[in-house]
């Protein structure tokens, strides 16, 4: 293949990249795909010696990095807030994102009637992301709602939730409705099987 197709086709596969980026409602996989097309558009304006295109793309790539660092540092910028189940704000919450919520988990989980604890998790001053449970025992936490928001579901949420949880004094986490959906989220954030309930663990 010739080469100048070929740099011709990465030109093309940055800018693809940057418009894409654009479209994700997770913040850090905008700044990761965002911060991938722009370092190719920034090699290729280089390459065709388009200066002041490969400045503007080497500093978006600059910003992505320095915000991704904002992002990713645990604890960096959410906040715990012990609230009552049937506070205002978590009704308000529970409908505004509804339809997703119940992507997730079943109507009657988000039954604040059924539930004696909830956490809200903010970051900055935006409301991230709830979670609805009983203290079963002491100590034990079984589970009705763990949702985050679409811009913040990349995990780093529901670990700076459970490094918090053991201050609340809350050191084992039960899960015990069929997770559907959730299921992929346990698994991934170290949820084990227990007798046919996901289980963790929190030090």
């Amino acid at each position: 293949m010739d080469t100048s197709l070929i740099i011709e086709i990465a030109g093309y596969l940055g800018s693809v990249l940057v418009v894409i980026s654009m479209l994700m409602s997770s913040v850090v996989k905008l700044r990761i795909i965002n911060t991938t097309g722009s370092s190719i558009s920034a090699v290729y304006a280089l390459i065709i010696h388009s200066y002041p295109l490969a400045l503007m793309n080497i500093c978006l790539v600059i910003i992505n990095i320095y915000n991704l660092a904002k992002l990713l540092k645990p604890g960096q910028h959410y906040t715990l807030v012990n609230v009552k189940p049937d506070d205002t704000f978590v009704e308000y919450f529970l409908n505004y994102y509804k339809d997703d919520i119940l992507n997730f988990f079943p109507e009657k989980n988000t039954d604040t009637n059924l539930v004696e604890t909830a956490y809200l998790i903010c970051c900055g001053d935006v409301p991230a992301g709830l979670m609805l449970g009983n203290i079963t025992e002491n100590g034990v936490l079984d589970i009705s709602v763990d949702y985050a928001s679409p811009k913040y579901r990349d995990c780093s949420l529901g670990t700076f939730l459970y490094a918090k949880l053991p201050e609340k004094g809350i050191h084992k986490l039960v899960y015990s409705k069929e997770p559907g959906q959730h299921r992929q989220y346990l698994e991934k954030m170290g949820f084990n099987i227990e007798s046919g309930t996901y289980v963790k663990y929190l030090l």
